[in-house]
């Protein structure tokens, strides 16, 4: 588990915290996709000014990417070893991206590009209610692609809160085995 993907069923699942722990118990640095895509002001990069710097990132030995980005997925994907996916229900994520919201109002999250101050609008809320169910979908048939492209390849899909902090309890006390499974 040396190239690590953190993907998730939306926004507010936990990407950001959860890439962030396990960068710190790995020794890995952790890139978020948000703070590559966003320029100041919430402008969005060219598909070359994202796509590039990853390019750069996948060809180390060791790294966590965390974030969705479909259109980049493939790059990221080609070159992983490890993809972890978060599942919380649709409710969670809702209430955490509101939380998120009211708590960084007026600042910029350390996981975003410079200038792009926490905002909240109604289209975003309603892109995550309205797409929730079809990128379930999508996200299970990335998942068994993934492994199916050999055993050198893990997903490790967790569901709640309790089997994230398993996962990373396990991680931090017993490490990772030489197939990089959690001991």
């Amino acid at each position: 588990m040396e190239r690590i993907m953190v993907v998730g069923i939306s926004a507010g699942v936990g990407k950001s915290t959860f890439a962030r722990r396990l960068g710190e118990i790995l020794g890995i640095e952790v890139t978020h996709l948000d703070s590559l895509y966003w320029k100041p002001g919430w402008v969005e990069a060219t598909f070359e000014e994202f796509s590039a710097p990853q390019k750069e990132i996948v060809q180390k030995p060791q790294w966590i990417m965390e974030g969705n980005y479909s259109s980049t997925f493939d790059l990221r994907f080609e070159f992983a070893d490890t993809i972890i996916y978060l599942e919380l229900p649709l409710y969670v994520c809702l209430y955490r991206v509101l939380k998120r919201w009211l708590t960084n109002l007026g600042k910029t999250r350390p996981d975003m590009g410079e200038g792009c101050e926490e905002k909240m609008d109604w289209a975003f809320l309603k892109f995550i209610v309205t797409t929730y169910r079809s990128r379930k979908g999508k996200m299970e048939e990335r998942m068994a692609r993934f492994q199916s492209l050999g055993a050198e390849k893990r997903v490790f899909k967790l569901k709640n809160r309790q089997e994230i902090a398993v996962f990373l309890e396990r991680l931090e006390r017993e490490g990772v085995n030489v197939n990089g499974v959690v001991s």
